[in-house]
């Protein structure tokens, strides 16, 4: 018995019960990498500032192996263009709405001065918009009727989510943002946008799946920006340039190995 197969045994084949599996499969991946924060005991800051570029550089790859050359894929370079443009100019103007979310992130109001944590809250709401096409294209996968591929899709992206939910908490936790089990949270927090996208991606594949590569643009976008405007500063601030640069070559090093391997 195949993947897909034992999928369809759990699950069935109604498309609405499908996308809601695959969206949740995803977003348990996602859980798994935020919460092995807990492995790491009372980290320097020069151990933080390597983290925080491994976390740049996982999302450095998987916005071109995740979102841009999938997206071109599925839509021509046309879409995924105006959604790149749209996410760049949104993250741009960060500025006017960043402190709201920083907010919402962490439950208190952020001093405008401190600049490591606006970077790293920046940096979780691109996470999360990048994993928002993601849980669209699988529902569309198990939409569309075509079970194996669809599977196929769930297991590569469920695969790059367990780097990409330690990214972000290794990114909360570089913040300051509270405990490790806090910083767990706001990882898990950024994948659950998976779910009800993909059951939305699933019930009407049809509508949604034109959307998909200008969403796809708009993440890869979002994410490129906040790396290098924001994050690459930020570990170089401190004289830790040196670990931090390592840190992000390893990051690019690991998702592209995953991107390879798992197609």
């Amino acid at each position: 018995m195949n993947a897909a197969e034992l999928f369809v045994s759990l699950f069935g084949t109604d498309p609405l019960i499908l996308g809601l599996a695959g969206g949740a499969f995803i977003a348990l991946c996602n859980t798994v990498g935020a919460l092995a924060i807990v492995v790491y005991p009372n980290p320097s800051e020069r151990t933080l500032d390597a983290a925080l570029g491994f976390a740049a550089g996982v999302m450095l790859s998987a916005s071109f192996t995740s979102l841009l050359l999938p997206g071109i894929e599925l839509g021509g370079p046309f879409p995924v263009f105006v959604g790149f443009a749209l996410g760049v100019v949104l993250l741009d103007k960060a500025d006017d709405w960043a402190p709201n979310v920083q907010q919402v992130v962490t439950g208190r109001r952020v001093d405008p001065s401190d600049g490591r944590m606006a970077s790293v809250v920046l940096f979780i709401v691109a996470i999360t918009l990048h994993n928002m096409p993601e849980g669209l294209a699988v529902g569309v996968g198990f939409g569309s009727g075509d079970i194996g591929n669809a599977v196929a899709l769930m297991l590569a992206i469920g695969a790059q989510n367990v780097p990409e939910g330690l990214a972000v908490s290794l990114a909360a936790r570089s913040a300051g943002l509270g405990s490790y089990f806090y910083a767990g949270i706001a990882g898990i927090r950024a994948g659950l946008v998976e779910i009800p996208l993909a059951v939305v991606g699933a019930v009407a594949a049809a509508f949604v799946a034109p959307v998909v590569p200008y969403a796809m643009g708009f993440a890869a976008g979002g994410m490129l920006f906040v790396i290098s405007h924001e994050i690459v500063p930020e570990t170089h601030a401190r004289g830790h340039e040196h670990v931090a640069t390592i840190g992000l070559m390893v990051g690019v090093a690991v998702m592209l190995y995953l991107d390879v391997t798992l197609g």
